[in-house]
This record gives C-alpha cells, structure tokens and sequence, in this order.
C-alpha cells in the first residue's frame, strides 16, 4: 500500500532525542528556544512561541489578541474542526464564508459582507499548503481595524509574493505527524509583535511571567524538549521536504487525466500538505475504492464541513448554506505527495486514477 502520508524520521531525529534524554532537560527547555528561533528565522519573523499542538496554537493566539465573549472571527468551514472549535475556546464565534472554488481558501470577494459591530479576527486558513490571497485579506482587515490570525497549520514554508506563511499577522502551526515537518506533536505561534509574543508566552505557562508568581489565568500548552529536539531536527530538512513534494505533485498534474488538478496561481508558493483533485459527476467515492482497492492510499478532506457538523447544527445552531464549500467536500480527494515516494509510487498513483477515469 502506498501510504497518504508518511513521516520521514531519521537518525538525526533519533540522535537528538537521546541526547535530550541523556540530559535530563526533558520538559520546556534549550531545544524548545532553539527551535522557536530556528521557527521564527524560517518565517522571516521576530519571535516563535512553541506550544503543545496546533489547536492549542491557535487558542492562545486568539486569547492574546484579546478576542473572547461578544467577538466574531470570520473564517473557512473547509477545514479541520479545530480552526473554528478554537474560535469558540475562547467564547467567541466563529463566522463562516464561503471558499474560492479554485484555491480552496476563503474567497476575500465574501468577506465584508459577514463583517458585523462584533468583528474581532479574520482567520484566513492556508489549507492544503496554499497561502490565501493574503492582499486582499490584509487590505480588507486594515479598512476594518481587524486582527489576522492566520491558521498555517498545512503550510510550513508555503510563500505568498514571496513572503512567507505565518508572517502577515500573527501565524499558527502544527507539527502533526503528517504535516511537512512534525515534532510527533506540537504548535508554533509566529509574529513580529513583541506584546503579542510575550502574552503567548505567559498564556502557555499557566499565566506566569515569573517562576509561581500567576499574574492571569493560563494553560500547560507547553512544548517538551523531547518534542522540540524532533522538530529542530526536521526543521532542517523542511525545505529538502518541501522541493520533493513540489516536484511529485508536478508529476502528478503533468500525468493525471480525468480529474481537476490542484491550481497554483502565480506569486504563490504552494507546498502540498496535500494533493487535492476534484473528482466530478458523483464519482468521487468510486475512484477512492478504486485507489484503495489497488493499493493507493487517499483520503477525503473533509467530507463534511464545520457548518454541517453536528455539533454545529444541533448544539450551536448553525443554518446557512455555502455552495462552493459544499461543492469541494463532494468532490475533494487527496492523494499521496509526501516525501516518501518512488519514481515508481507516482507512476502507479497515475496509472491507478487514469485506469479508472479513462474506463
């Protein structure tokens, strides 16, 4: 089976878990600074904040841009729950749009209209690995006195007009196991607001500036070093990682029949967390048995979106209806990009998808 995704670990990664073990600084310690500054370097900001995972991330960002109870943050419900479920940790709500059918990102076209007197954050998602049309977003924000919180969790290293992901507001990112770096788990916040960094900081050390002294109410978000000696060591091949995803995925596009293939629009950086094609008239979850059955591993992301989620529905009330959002997770189908794959993987990958669509 080729696998959807598959975590490259290396001795590297091992040797630099021993040592921190041998060291006896297994909680937050040297390798979690060394990480937040070799983090912070990579997206060309001042400061990185490592925290336990990406939801987490992305809760404290919220919480120290002092968004809470009465606030409204516009974002995608094309997207993992956590992004929204983030959102309503911190007692605010989240606002969905509608996406760019193309990109799969929030659609800048549909923003101003859900802006209300209780508008806080936009939270734009670069999902898949694509940054949104982040001109658009940030003008939009700046007309409105908005707060970008951008959720970069799939997007380590993806560019917009050559500026990085996670350097237009304040950034967010996880370090999952099957994202273009991973630490095994864990989050990085990223900005250049020195307030902002400090609030993360204390936020994620159950409100402590110093040692017992609890100046507000805070959480053990906290980063190991155990975690940290991970991610600093995949740090340094991310853009290794980046360069071979970019060039399967091109493969893929040049060979793929039958299907819609991922779009990169010009002055983007995209760095395929994922490799999403719309599969169309109904034969979506067809292909996926087909893939499966012929040992090609795919997956569905997400077949329901956040505002169809029952949570959602039945516990918070949401009614509304996103044609474009509703529209990909019909159609939307991931397949194997990652690191891993053989010349001979991405030829059986092909081979499998154009069997079925050229039947």
């Amino acid at each position: 089976m080729i696998h959807i995704a598959k975590p490259q670990m290396g001795e590297e990664e091992k040797q630099a878990v021993l040592e921190v073990l041998d060291s006896g600084m297994i909680a937050q310690g040297p390798r979690v600074k060394a990480f937040e500054e070799g983090f912070a370097a990579m997206c060309a900001v001042t400061h990185a904040v490592a925290t336990s995972s990406g939801t987490t991330a992305l809760h404290v960002a919220l919480l120290a841009h002092g968004i809470g109870p009465g606030d409204e943050v516009i974002t995608s419900s094309f997207t993992f729950i956590a992004s929204a479920n983030s959102v309503l940790f911190t007692g605010a709500k989240p606002v969905f749009v509608d996406i760019d059918p193309v990109t799969f990102n929030l659609d800048p076209a549909k923003i101003e209209a859900a802006i209300t007197p209780r508008t806080k954050a936009i939270m734009p998602v670069h999902l898949f690995g694509l940054t949104c049309d982040m001109d658009s977003v940030m003008e939009i924000a700046a007309r409105h006195s908005l707060t970008i919180i951008e959720d970069a969790c799939q997007a380590h290293g993806a560019e917009y007009k050559n500026k990085r992901a996670g350097s237009f507001g304040t950034g967010t990112f996880s370090l999952y196991p099957t994202k273009n770096i991973t630490s095994a788990e864990g989050g990085m916040i990223t900005t250049d607001d020195d307030v902002i960094a400090e609030s993360c900081r204390v936020i994620r050390q159950h409100g402590m500036r110093r040692r017992y002294y609890h100046d507000e109410l805070g959480f053990n978000f906290r980063m190991t070093d155990v975690h940290a000696a991970i991610g600093l060591a995949q740090l340094g091949k991310l853009e290794c990682f980046n360069a071979t995803r970019i060039a399967n995925a091109a493969y893929l596009s040049a060979n793929l029949k039958g299907v819609v293939t991922p779009v990169v629009p010009e002055d983007y950086r995209h760095v395929f967390h994922q490799y999403t094609i719309r599969v169309k008239n109904g034969q979506r979850d067809a292909l996926s048995q087909h893939l499966t059955a012929n040992g090609v591993g795919n997956m569905v992301y997400y077949p329901v979106p956040i505002h169809q989620q029952t949570f959602y529905v039945n516990e918070l009330g949401y009614d509304m209806h996103l044609p474009e959002t509703e529209r990909a997770a019909a159609e939307v189908l991931s397949l194997p990009v990652h690191p891993a794959l053989s010349q001979a993987d991405l030829e059986t990958i092909v081979a499998a998808v154009n069997s079925f669509t050229e039947a």
